[in-house]
């Protein structure tokens, strides 16, 4: 049989493993997008979003009034603007909205809650455009994704208004470690392991207590959160942070919606110009999110 598309991205992550160095990992993860093109059609604008970088993506078939406001993954410590910037445009073009990528700070030169202090200023400066909230999309990958929780529950603890939906994307809800997944799935998971993440926790906590429910939402309640969609690959040691995260959510009578997307690594939707199901499951996320923003 010959090798799927997966297999082929398996194969070329195997060619170039993770260095030890920060800054060369963080130079890794640049280049995974960065072999990526923009399709001609893009607009891509920078924006001080209130003092955070940031930057927005569009394509001809963008509702202005529809935000999709996204937070990249690299375990609180690597990824960038650059690094996703072809998937976020992707989903921007799914989805028919506008993107606004927040780059916000990383550990560990600047921990725990500086990452959410800067989602939180990113979504204000949304506000404060005249994007209405329920026009917005929150949403983030891996740890983008924890992070996207985190800021829908401190607006929610600050009175501010709710976005209209949430999109997360293999998202990191437990830095504590406490998933079976990161034992049973990690001989098939090439990018994350338990002591790699134990790794990224500490960098990030820098001493915060890892159950606490801004930094491990899983732990959080729930309750009164906008309708929620989880994507997540079966060959991923993060697989039980969604499963267990759908749960939760339905326990809190919060409207969710679990993929699990067959034999997908982590962070598949990033590989999506080679990789069908990664186009697929962009496809199905903008399903959703037209679904949620569309006005009435």
């Amino acid at each position: 049989m010959p090798p799927s598309d997966i297999d082929e991205i398996r194969a070329r992550l195997a060619a170039h493993p993770r260095p030890a160095e920060l800054a060369e990992r963080r130079a890794r993860i640049e280049s995974l997008g960065a072999s990526y093109s923009l399709p001609p059609d893009v607009l891509v604008e920078p924006v001080d979003a209130q003092g955070v970088p940031a930057e927005w993506t569009s394509t001809p078939a963008a509702d202005g009034a529809r935000v999709v406001l996204f937070l990249h993954g690299g375990g609180y410590v690597s990824g960038s603007l650059k690094s996703h910037r072809h998937m976020v445009a992707q989903a921007g073009r799914e989805a028919r909205a506008r993107t606004l990528a927040i780059d916000y700070r990383l550990a560990p030169e600047h921990p725990f809650p500086a990452a959410l202090d800067d989602a939180l200023t990113g979504y204000r400066f949304l506000l404060a455009s005249g994007i209405a909230p329920a026009r917005i999309a929150l949403a983030g990958e891996s740890a983008g994704g924890g992070l996207a929780l985190a800021t829908a529950l401190s607006l929610r603890e600050a009175g501010l208004p709710l976005p209209g939906c949430l999109w997360l994307s293999s998202p990191w809800v437990d830095l504590a470690l406490t998933g079976a997944s990161l034992e049973s799935k990690a001989s098939v998971d090439p990018l994350l392991s338990r002591a790699y993440l134990a790794e990224l926790a500490s960098l990030y906590l820098n001493g915060a207590d890892a159950r606490g429910p801004l930094v491990s939402p899983i732990n959080a309640d729930l309750a009164g959160l906008p309708p929620m969609l989880i994507q997540v690959g079966s060959a991923e040691t993060l697989l039980d942070d969604s499963v267990r995260l759908a749960e939760v959510a339905g326990a809190a009578d919060v409207a969710v919606h679990l993929e699990i997307w067959p034999r997908m690594i982590h962070a598949w939707h990033l590989f999506y110009q080679d990789v069908a199901d990664g186009r697929r499951s962009l496809a199905s996320a903008g399903t959703f999110i037209r679904s949620h923003l569309d006005a009435p």
